[in-house]
């Protein structure tokens, strides 16, 4: 649904703040335009001020949001200032983005918007792992050069993201581009003896990562072989230990270093292009739960032993596992749900909604009735949001189930009871007009 670019301007408590509200006229039949005018805003209280500022991309908090001064995450209380760091770990681009990928990527960018709604600007950085095994087999079965594979890849991506109201992220790194930082990273790593070096490789001491998992030996070496980690490698001291720098077999790309030819490791290129953008700490770092070990233990861990600050995040955004039948959506399964497939069958926004309307760390199991309960429901938001009226109390107390672990599924359902202006709030915030 077309919304039209009209914001708010309230008076409140002798104070001026512009709301996005992106004015939804369902009951109208009106699909907002620059060039027409809109209908009138029957019910809007009279200290409301409606200007046409064309299409907005905002929405700030009123006066009594002000005082909320940050947000909960994962149980844990985060105090925000005005500026707010989100490392996301993007994908691998070496295949299409299917609904497991997306659902970490819409719950950062609801997170950002949240922020917003909060008076709190955020700043993202969503990596590109453009060297990789998976990508280097894919392009060579393609014919293809990794990193010109890689960037066909990486736009039919950004297209699925901007279907689902995914919004451009201030920094993309890419890999490729952060050879010299991981060389660097490992230097670090040698000098401060968190690393050593064996055959041309350079390999991190694994002890600290497990050990911040709180996983047993057995369970962390079953993880670390399934998500790459080659504990069978012989120059190891431990199994558990992992390549900052790789020695590159043949069909691989490789780049000069002190050590020899090679190229960066998994987990070292995140952390060297995290600590590239933001420095040594970030506000959150997000990524999908199966990340969570090794990918982010490891990430972490090396971040914290190159910088001695600790901790590494404040908070850790891991998104829910998306299942289909119970088995974790992926492409050896068999089991994809493609984005694109969707939003040509549904209205974006309902797909989008599906993805938030629960918590955001619980692992769920995708089905076509969720697809058609979310189009109802958003609906029924977009319904609510054709009413007349508008709650001062409405707002702030969206903003608080926001600013509480991120629960759209109470913010959504404040928006369907109060409508008129609570539910345009709710449209806007979450993306989802």
């Amino acid at each position: 649904m077309e919304c039209g670019g009209f914001a708010v301007r309230l008076y409140l408590k002798g104070r001026r703040r512009t709301a996005s509200l992106d004015w939804v006229f369902v009951q109208a039949g009106w699909h907002g335009s620059r060039r027409a005018d809109p209908p009138a805003l029957a019910g809007v209280p009279q200290n409301v001020t409606v200007v046409d500022t064309g299409i907005m991309s905002e929405t700030q908090a009123d006066a009594e949001i002000d005082g909320m001064s940050g947000l909960t995450l994962g149980g844990r209380r985060l105090e925000v200032l005005d500026r707010f760091r989100i490392y996301a770990c993007g994908i691998t681009p070496y295949d299409v983005t299917h609904l497991g990928h997306a659902a970490t990527f819409v719950w950062v960018d609801a997170l950002t918007r949240s922020l917003r709604l909060l008076g709190v600007e955020p700043e993202v950085c969503r990596n590109v792992t453009d060297v990789d095994d998976v990508l280097d087999e894919a392009a060579g079965r393609a014919g293809e050069p990794y990193d010109a594979f890689a960037a066909v890849q990486q736009y039919y991506f950004e297209r699925d993201m901007a279907a689902l109201n995914v919004r451009d992220v201030a920094h993309e790194p890419r890999a490729h581009r952060y050879v010299d930082q991981v060389i660097r990273l490992a230097g670090g790593l040698l000098n401060g003896g968190a690393a050593y070096v064996r055959n041309g490789s350079v390999y991190f001491r694994g002890e600290p990562a497990v050990r911040r998992s709180g996983l047993d030996r057995e369970t962390a070496l079953r993880l670390f072989a399934e998500y790459g980690g080659r504990p069978d490698d012989a120059a190891k001291d431990d199994p558990l230990d992992v390549a900052v720098w790789q020695v590159s077999e043949p069909g691989h790309p490789a780049w000069e270093s002190p050590w020899g030819q090679g190229r960066p490791g998994w987990h070292a290129e995140c952390a060297a292009m995290a600590m590239s953008v933001f420095g040594p700490v970030v506000d959150v770092h997000a990524g999908g739960a199966d990340l969570r070990f090794p990918h982010h233990a490891y990430h972490a861990a090396m971040a914290e032993a190159f910088t001695g600050v600790r901790p590494y995040a404040r908070a850790w955004l891991h998104a829910g596992t998306v299942r289909i039948g119970g088995a974790k959506m992926a492409k050896s399964a068999g089991n994809l749900v493609l984005v694109r497939d969707l939003v040509d069958s549904h209205p974006a926004a309902a797909v989008r909604l599906m993805i938030l309307d629960r918590p955001w760390d619980k692992e769920w199991d995708y089905s076509p009735a969720l697809l058609d309960r979310a189009e109802a429901r958003l609906e029924g938001l977009y319904q609510a949001a054709g009413r007349a009226g508008m709650s001062r109390a409405a707002v702030p107390e969206i903003a608080r189930h926001l600013a509480a672990d991120l629960n759209v599924t109470a913010a959504v359902d404040t928006g369907i009871e109060e409508g008129g202006a609570a539910a345009r709030v709710v449209a806007a915030t979450l993306g989802l007009n």
